[in-house]
C-alpha cells in the first residue's frame, strides 16, 4: 500500500540513478549526464556530463565530465528518452561557432529582465531585491 504513495522528497530520485538525465540550473545552464548519486538535499552527481547551448534551430555541446550539482541550484530534472534522443529536429554545430550567439541571447534576456524590473519598481512599487538566478 505504501508503494502507491508518490515520493515528494529526494527519495523519489532512486529510480533515476544510472539513467541519462537533463538538468536545468538556476543560472540557465542545461546539462545532460548519467545520474550516479544524490543525497537528502538533492545534491546530484552526474557522470559523462555535457553542457548544451541552443540558438534557434541549432545546438552545441561542451564536454564537462564528472559534475557535482548543489541541489538548491536545480530548477528541472528529467529523464532523457534514449529512443527519441536522436530524433530531435535540431542541427549540431561546434561550440565556438554557437557560443557568441548564445552569449548575445543571454545578454538580451538580462537586458529585458532589467527593463521589466525597472518598470515594476517605478510603476508598481516592487523592490529591486534578488539577483542572478532568482527568476525561477
Amino acid at each position: 500500500m505504501d508503494s502507491l504513495i508518490p515520493f515528494t522528497t529526494s527519495g523519489s530520485l532512486v529510480d533515476c540513478v544510472d539513467r541519462k538525465m537533463l538538468v536545468v540550473l538556476r543560472d540557465g545552464r542545461k546539462l545532460q549526464g548519467v545520474l550516479r548519486s544524490y543525497d537528502q538535499f538533492a545534491n546530484l552527481v552526474l557522470e559523462d556530463t555535457v553542457e548544451r547551448i541552443y540558438h534557434q534551430d541549432v545546438f552545441a555541446e561542451m564536454w564537462r565530465g564528472l559534475f557535482l550539482i548543489r541541489g538548491e541550484n536545480v530548477v528541472l530534472l528529467g529523464e532523457i528518452d534514449l529512443d527519441q534522443e536522436d530524433e530531435v529536429p535540431l542541427r549540431q554545430v561546434e561550440w565556438n561557432v554557437l557560443e557568441p550567439y548564445h552569449k548575445q541571447d543571454i545578454a538580451n534576456k538580462k537586458h529585458r529582465e532589467e527593463l521589466k524590473s525597472q518598470v515594476l519598481y517605478e510603476e508598481k512599487g516592487f523592490c529591486k531585491e534578488g539577483g542572478e538566478g532568482d527568476g525561477y
